[in-house]
């Protein structure tokens, strides 16, 4: 069986163990960048749909008053037998309460993009991640008795930094 960085059971050396911190800080690095930009795609999705309810809202009432208006006031003119004045009026009145519900729905969307605080968080989980690595001081290690000359034989190194798990 073998680690990710030679077999197990070896002894890592300080060179290998920086490399390795700085390629998992790397990763680490790029890891949360990618979270910045899932959580801000999605920011401005939400923002987009807001915008476009907007929009809607303003083409239905822009389009649909001359055409719906006339449709609705002789419609209701022939169901009541009401002046025509104000059968315009009630089919005014539908108009703008359809586009006041897609006026609604957009502000509902806008919330939702406001509120959505993803690369702030992702940002002070950054800071939070890097305030910690700086403070890291590294684990005390037992003082071992000098090696005899016989183990330095056995290919030992006498400056080897004992591991901290086994």
């Amino acid at each position: 069986m073998s680690a990710p960085d030679g077999p197990v059971g070896t002894e890592r050396s300080l060179g290998q163990l920086v490399s390795a911190a700085s390629k998992e800080m790397s990763e680490l690095v790029h890891d949360e960048i990618a979270l910045v930009k899932a959580q801000l795609t999605q920011d401005v999705k939400r923002g987009a749909i807001g915008s476009a309810a907007f929009i809607a809202a303003i083409a239905v009432l822009i389009f649909s008053l001359p055409m719906l208006s006339f449709a609705l006031a002789y419609g209701i003119r022939t169901w009541s037998g009401w002046n025509l004045a104000i059968c315009f009026v009630l089919s005014f009145a539908a108009n703008v309460l359809v586009a006041g519900v897609l006026a609604w729905i957009g502000v509902i969307f806008a919330k939702k993009a406001a509120k959505g605080k993803g690369p702030q968080k992702a940002a002070a989980a950054a800071k939070e991640t890097a305030a910690v690595l700086q403070n890291v001081k590294p684990h005390p290690r037992p003082v071992t008795p000098a090696k005899s000359a016989l183990e330095l034989e056995k290919g030992e190194r006498a400056d080897a930094v004992a591991r901290s798990t086994p």
